[in-house]
Formats: structure tokens, C-alpha cells, sequence
């Protein structure tokens, strides 16, 4: 399926080397997928066979479906579970979570640390995501991530126009300094380093979710169901929080 066809339906192809491709594996500089499917498979069971005992040191059994992430450390205090979503404000199947997340925090009340990884691809902008690291200093980030989601996907705004981040800033609370620092772009590298992030964790779609530290899960187990995915969530984050003894 072609890359402008999965962006009309709101669908969200795959994320290798840092560039967008289409489920079928057709790489955006051209070509087939199946050699580069074929050395990512090798460095993933490499990765495994040489991983760190680190990765698996005081994890407990974990229920659900999920992946480890090679070279990756477990973390939990005992107290919280981290967890970061990397999403696109451009991806159906992000928008389409956002329901589930609430369900998720309200099983585990004060037991997750939510943190948002934003990124874009192709014809995407980076803005959304600075805006959004602008509203999270200010103490808005939820508030900006639900306005952009619904100005992209509810409105059909161009959620990538300065203009429209603005109206969406000022309709929140933010004003004057918002749009100076959008405009001038401080948060830039930070959007940019998100991809260094997405890369380290080895990230090949959104949304997916990183689970104390290293346990990978996505929608694609569950054939983008997002419903499914949210329960998928609730039972990691369980198994963490309640483990087998």
C-alpha cells in the first residue's frame, strides 16, 4: 500500500531508518524491503544472543504481548512504572489510542509516569511536536496533545501551519511567548532528538509503547486494534506492579 493512500486513511506505515515505508516493505528511497527486513531480523537475533543480563535483572514474569528491547535496562522502583508512547499528531491509530490511555492510568492510580515521544515522516512537520514540548514546559502537555489531535483529525486543520498551533496554543491558555518560541524554533532539537530516541528503542511504528525501560509493545500484535492494545497495556503494567510471587 502506497505511503499517500495509508495517510488519507489515517493508518501509520512503519518507521525504519528514520524514514516511513509501506506495509508491503517498499523502502521510500526504492527498492524491496526484503534485504533490509532481512538485516534487521540478523541484528535483532545478534541482539539477542549477546544482550546484557542487565536487560532481565529484577524483572519479574510478565504477562501480555510484548518484546524486550536489546541493550535496554529494566527500571522499576517498585513505586511507578514509566511509560513512554511515541506517537504522530499525523497517525489514525494514535488519535484512535488516546481513549484507551485514560483506562490505563485509572487502573494504576498514582503508578505510571506517562511520557510523550512525538515524531513525524514524509510530507509531516516537526512543529506539532515542538508545540507540544512548548506546552509541556508550561505545564499544558496534555492539553496540547488532546487540541492538536482534534484540530488534525475532528477540524482537518493543517496541524503542520504556525497559524494554526498558535490558535490552538491561545485557545489553552498560551499566548505571546508560545508563538516567539515556536516561531524561532527553541524547541527544534528537541523534536529532532526524539528520532535519536525512536532509533535507540528501536521503534518501527506508532503508536508503541515503552514499558519500564524495555519492554516493547505495539498495536501491530493485535492487528491495530487499539482496544486490544489498551488491554494489552493494563496487563504488563499489572504484572509489573502485582507480580506472581
Amino acid at each position: 500500500m502506497r505511503l499517500k493512500i495509508l495517510l488519507a486513511r489515517g493508518d501509520c506505515p512503519r518507521f525504519t531508518d528514520f524514514a516511513w515505508r509501506s506495509r508491503r516493505g517498499t523502502h521510500p528511497k526504492g527498492g524491496s524491503g526484503t534485504v533490509p527486513g532481512i538485516k534487521r531480523l540478523l541484528a535483532i537475533l545478534i541482539g539477542f544472543v549477546f544482550l546484557s543480563p542487565t536487560a532481565f535483572a529484577g524483572s519479574p514474569l510478565i504477562e501480555g504481548q510484548f518484546s524486550r528491547v536489546p541493550f535496554q535496562q529494566y527500571k522499576f522502583d517498585g513505586k511507578t512504572v514509566e511509560v513512554i508512547e511515541f506517537l504522530s499528531f499525523y497517525c489514525g491509530g494514535c488519535y484512535a489510542f488516546e481513549k484507551s490511555i485514560p483506562k490505563i492510568k485509572g487502573n494504576f492510580p498514582k503508578k505510571i509516569k506517562w511520557k510523550i515521544v512525538p515524531l513525524y515522516w514524509g510530507d509531516g512537520s516537526p512543529k506539532p511536536g515542538e508545540a507540544y514540548y512548548l506546552a509541556l514546559e508550561a505545564g499544558k502537555g496534555e492539553q496540547m496533545k488532546k487540541a492538536i489531535f482534534h484540530a488534525n483529525f475532528v477540524e482537518k486543520k493543517d496541524i503542520g501551519k504556525v497559524e494554526v498551533l498558535e490558535s490552538i496554543a491561545a485557545g489553552i491558555g498560551l499566548g505571546f511567548d508560545f508563538s516567539m518560541k515556536l516561531r524561532t524554533g527553541v524547541k527544534a532539537e528537541e523534536a529532532r532528538k526524539a528520532f535519536e530516541t525512536a532509533r535507540a528503542y528501536g521503534i518501527e511504528e506508532t503508536p508503541t509503547i515503552i514499558i519500564a525501560g524495555n519492554i516493547m509493545a505495539t498495536p501491530h500484535s493485535f492487528d491495530h486494534d487499539m482496544d486490544s492494545f489498551g488491554d494489552n497495556a493494563v496487563t504488563i503494567i499489572k504484572s509489573i506492579l502485582n507480580p506472581v510471587k
